[in-house]
């Protein structure tokens, strides 16, 4: 059978309302999928039977008070907290960065991939990972290719709901959040994590900072080796010290030289389609691009090449087209200048 075949039957069996069949071949497509190497797609389906599995056993009629009451009570609490739940498609090779950081990055994610090696001779397993450094410079984007070259799930944190105004509610909540993941054997990712875990005056703060460092601390300990809690932050050294020594990883993300710049612009002109209109002023102004972050270089270029396709008579006939350098060079500078403010 073929995929289209599955999901005919998927239609026809839902329509039908035969549960039994339909998950029958809900969960032949998983396996098939998994063969044909669309495995985002297979663990997509498996969460979704998961939680529908879930929502089915807490739909029927609860007893107040009961521990399904309570279950179904934090299922609900835990879901608000939850910015989204993603499966990834980025790979090493979407990424660009200096040399230390893919050679961590490699490493964290070989250590997960041959997880039973390290079992048999007994060896722990890395799987705390803090990525920090200035905004824009592949901390989020290096998340998603942990999960995408493991395979994982990854849950994104809503920290704003997390942290409670309520004295005694950060921990309980950061309490519901590894639980699930513990449960679903998936990556936790909490950007901003400094929101978290920031050195305060413990006595002006009631207290509850240190609570929070203190449940973080534990949760780390007693986390399974199986899943991931990827931190990301601007702002290291307002992190407490204790956070700092539980991770196993902590990774650098600096703003990139002359070399990562031209592979991020390689990499963004990779399908072939779009060329510069000079290559020696391109070459130029790549270097005056040195300052910024990732992202805005890889922001400017894209837009320089939207404007130089738009500028065409006929762009809706046009399958390539060349990049006015004019108008990125324009784009550097006006980006400079927005910053510097």
């Amino acid at each position: 059978m073929g995929q289209l075949d599955y999901i005919k039957d998927i239609a026809k069996f839902g329509l039908e309302n035969d549960q039994n069949r339909l998950l029958s071949v809900v969960n032949d497509l998983i396996e098939y999928s998994k063969k044909t190497k669309k495995v985002n797609f297979a663990i997509q389906l498996q969460s979704i039977i998961k939680e529908s599995i879930q929502h089915q056993s807490t739909n029927s009629l609860t007893k107040v008070g009961s521990e399904n009451y309570y279950n179904r009570i934090e299922d609900k609490e835990v879901s608000d907290l939850i910015l989204e739940k993603i499966t990834s498609d980025y790979r090493l090779e979407n990424i660009v960065a200096d040399q230390e950081i893919m050679t961590n990055l490699v490493a964290f994610i070989e250590e997960h991939r041959k997880i039973e090696v390290l079992r048999r001779f007994d060896l722990p397993v890395a799987n705390k990972l803090l990525l920090h450094g200035q905004s824009g410079c592949g901390k989020t984007l290096a998340s998603y290719v942990v999960a995408g070259e493991l395979h994982k799930m990854m849950i994104v944190i809503n920290i704003g709901a997390i942290v409670s105004s309520k004295l005694g509610e950060t921990s309980k909540n950061l309490a519901k959040i590894f639980r699930k993941a513990a449960i679903e054997d998936c990556i936790i990712f909490l950007d901003e994590f400094d929101s978290l875990g920031k050195v305060r005056d413990y006595s002006q703060d009631h207290g509850e900072m240190k609570r929070v460092v203190n449940t973080i601390l534990q949760l780390f300990d007693y986390l399974p080796q199986s899943s991931i809690v990827i931190a990301a932050t601007n702002q290291r050294d307002m992190l407490d010290d204790a956070l700092l020594r539980r991770f196993d990883n902590i990774i650098e993300f600096s703003l990139p030289g002359e070399k990562e710049i031209k592979a991020l612009i390689d990499l963004t002109l990779k399908n072939g389609r779009f060329v510069f209109d000079n290559k020696t002023s391109a070459n130029k102004i790549a270097k005056e691009a040195q300052g910024l972050s990732y992202y805005s270089i890889q922001k400017t270029l894209i837009t320089a090449i939207k404007r130089s396709i738009f500028a065409l008579e006929t762009p809706e006939n046009m399958l390539s087209a060349k990049i006015s350098t004019a108008i990125w060079k324009q784009l550097i500078e006006m980006e400079k200048k927005a910053l510097a403010r």
